[in-house]
């Protein structure tokens, strides 16, 4: 399913959109121009990735310093253990679209 996310001029580059969608996905638009979607949501504890630090095709938890990686949803730095789901990106006439994975969320306990 493909569900749209914003217009991609709306969403500059650095910069993170959180959809509000059970589980919650973040879109984010690098400094280098590509966008990426993951699962929202830290796989540690509750915290939202759109609101943490955006750096290369990383992304660092703003509660605990996890990162995660855009391109894999793999994390690179505890506490967290489990990656974040990846989902496809579609830019389309200048709007963001999101296909989400089938696969199952890892959710923080």
């Amino acid at each position: 399913m493909m569900i749209p996310a914003c217009r991609l001029a709306d969403l500059p580059r650095g910069e993170a959109y959180r959809l509000d969608i059970d589980p919650p996905v973040s879109v984010f638009h690098t400094d280098d121009g590509e966008v990426f979607a993951i699962d929202d949501t830290c796989t540690h504890q509750d915290a939202s990735l759109a609101d943490g630090w955006l750096e290369g095709c990383e992304v660092e938890c703003p509660l605990h310093a996890s990162k995660f990686d855009l391109r894999t949803g793999v994390v690179d730095a505890p506490p967290a253990k489990l990656p974040v789901r990846t989902h496809e990106v579609v830019v389309e006439d200048g709007m963001v679209y999101v296909r989400l994975s089938t696969d199952a969320p890892n959710l923080p306990p």
